[in-house]
């Protein structure tokens, strides 16, 4: 349920992606291009706004997130752990595991932190068992860092001080805030907001700051994204004309452009006739921009 008194602005659909399970998109400034996954047709998709063109990419499993690297390649996460794709030949290569993981579970959603370490998060695939976690990928190495225990990640999502970091728990409806130390590792972590206040039939989906620190999340079943301040209040929603909105990107020459992805997943044949556009790319202007992200630093 959308407070229609918060609307601020009006997405327009850029692309007819077509994604079952549309996510995770990031802003790559040294290609000007967004990159995005569609997690179960196991694609990374390429976004070229200035020309328009389109590429997608086949990879050998779900592909939960992606995140330029600082060689030029693409950092990928997979179920079987990190991948490296080639955006010229298409070409992926496996990197490494990531320890401990169950068989059943799949990894969801990433940022890059300042010091080019990538946070993400793990999740169990059927969505039934409390078996994600979050870690933190830096210099050849993950190791776990932020909660445990829970069935849907999303997020991370660094502030722009690099002083905190969110953790989404999208079935218990609520986003997570902990410290972040001069070495990037996070401290306990405690609850930031209760979604389901405001929204009470939606879902927090994958999170991402702007320049002021606020923070925007995608609202699975929630037709919308939102907008909250550092203390954890609603300041405004944009609507979709689609009901699973996943998460939201800052792109363009002064990162002005918030790129949203949706899904069709989990949508009956009356659902989708009446939502023809759900799994698209959204696009809308905003008064604040959002913060570059660097490019990840892993290699092995």
């Amino acid at each position: 349920m959308i407070a229609r008194s918060a609307l601020t602005a009006t997405a327009e659909r850029v692309l007819a992606a077509g994604c079952t399970l549309g996510e995770g998109p990031v802003w790559d400034q040294a290609r000007a291009c967004l990159w995005f996954t569609d997690i179960k047709q196991h694609k990374v998709h390429r976004f070229d706004p200035a020309g328009g063109q389109h590429r997608s990419y086949a990879l050998p499993g779900q592909v939960g997130w992606v995140v330029p690297l600082d060689d030029g390649g693409v950092l990928a996460g997979l179920p079987d752990g990190l991948h490296r794709l080639d955006p010229m030949t298409g070409v992926s290569t496996h990197l490494l595991a990531v320890p401990g993981e169950p068989d059943g579970n799949r990894l969801n959603d990433a940022c890059v932190d300042s010091g080019g370490a990538v946070h993400f998060g793990s999740m169990d695939d059927a969505e039934t068992g409390s078996s994600g976690r979050f870690y933190r990928a830096h210099g050849g190495t993950i190791v776990p860092a932020g909660p445990a225990g829970i069935c849907i990640t999303n997020g991370p999502a660094v502030s722009p001080d690099g002083r905190r970091i969110y953790y989404t728990d999208t079935l218990a409806r609520t986003i997570a805030v902990a410290e972040l130390d001069a070495t990037g590792r996070p401290g306990p972590a405690r609850l930031f907001v209760d979604v389901a206040t405001d929204f009470p039939d939606a879902y927090p989906d994958g999170p991402v700051c702007d320049a002021a620190g606020c923070l925007w999340t995608g609202l699975w079943n929630g037709w919308a994204v939102a907008r909250y301040s550092p203390e954890g209040r609603l300041l405004e929603t944009v609507a979709l004309p689609v009901a699973n909105v996943t998460k939201l990107a800052f792109g363009g020459p002064d990162l002005s452009r918030a790129y949203v992805t949706t899904a069709r997943k989990g949508l009956d044949a009356a659902a989708l006739a009446a939502q023809p556009m759900a799994g698209d790319l959204f696009a809308f202007s905003v008064a604040v921009p959002g913060v570059a992200q660097p490019a990840a630093r892993f290699a092995v």
